[in-house]
């Protein structure tokens, strides 16, 4: 998995009018709409969510204007193929003009720390959004999470462990790593069967799956099922939205045909957009059409939705 190609092009997209460019939309008292300079937006940057860590684990934290009532969260998880990559380009700060507090985490890369701690990380952030939740006026029981390709991996992993403490390290772990739903954009879910087995890379010493377990599939296979979301999937899952692109040349439409059916089989509230001819990635993911989907769906669990017991 290559890094995102599209990243900033989808900010530009996905972002609401004028927010890249100094203003953000506001409303009056007497319901007219307006425009502010972008400081009513406070934006954070390089918060260490691991106190004296490495400096990868830092989140960025976008704040829209402070309104009534605590507002939901949505994290963006970038991609990069668990090598590259940055938490600076955030596509989710679109939902900034919809009143969301948006995060976007940095992660250790596979050149730093081989599996789980890039899993250990994401676990991490999440866990000081909740601690600091009431510093932002943040909702700690609505929090989503969007990741893209490794992104996509991870958030899928967020989404079928919160009820596992397995991968919880480090500090703040009277908190809840556990998400609300999940926007997954072709992420690899199960490493064990990638793809046609006539063709698995299981024994290629330079892919990115490699790296990122210490060794080839075949050397690691209990790491190998460990890292895949697949095999944790239950029915307190959280619901799941994956997109892919059927012409997808870094990871296999399979993988995401995989953790559709074990979500199906599990009942867990799940759709799995397809877009024929689209690849890793793709203006298909940038249409305002499929921008639509993912706010929806983020409204649908972020804000219509109980929070969970």
């Amino acid at each position: 998995m290559k890094p995102f190609p599209l990243l900033i092009a989808l900010l530009w997209i996905f972002a609401a009018p004028g927010l890249l460019c100094g203003q953000t939309s506001t409303t009056t008292a007497d319901g007219r709409s307006g425009s502010s300079l972008s400081g009513s937006v406070r934006e954070l940057r390089d918060i260490p969510y691991v106190t004296g860590g490495h400096e990868r684990q830092r989140l960025d934290l976008y704040v829209p204007p402070q309104g009534e009532g605590l507002r939901p969260v949505v994290v963006w998880i970038h991609g990069g193929a668990w090598e590259a990559g940055s938490k600076n380009n955030c596509p989710a700060k679109g939902m900034l003009a919809k009143g969301y507090v948006v995060a976007s985490v940095g992660y250790r890369l596979s050149q730093h720390a081989v599996f789980p701690a890039q899993i250990e990380d994401c676990k991490a952030a999440i866990r000081w959004l909740r601690a600091h939740a009431a510093e932002y006026q943040m909702d700690p029981e609505r929090i989503g999470v969007w990741g893209a390709s490794a992104g996509g991996h991870l958030v899928a992993l967020l989404g079928t462990t919160g009820k596992i403490r397995d991968f919880d390290v480090g500090e703040n772990l009277t908190q809840s790593s556990g998400v609300q739903c999940v926007i997954d954009w072709f992420g690899p879910t199960d490493f064990l069967h990638y793809g046609d087995p006539a063709t698995a890379r299981a024994d290629d010493t330079k892919s990115p799956v490699t790296r990122l377990l210490g060794g080839t599939v075949a050397e690691k296979p209990e790491l190998a099922r460990q890292s895949s979301p697949v095999y944790y999937v239950k029915p307190d899952a959280a619901p799941f939205l994956i997109m892919q692109g059927d012409q997808d040349p870094l990871v296999p439409m399979q993988q995401s045909e995989l953790l559709y059916a074990a979500l199906q089989q599990a009942r867990v509230p799940s759709v799995l957009k397809v877009y024929p001819g689209a690849g890793h990635g793709g203006p298909p993911f940038g249409s305002a059409e499929n921008i639509k989907v993912m706010a929806d769906f983020f409204d649908q669990y972020l804000r219509q939705a109980s929070p969970p017991k």
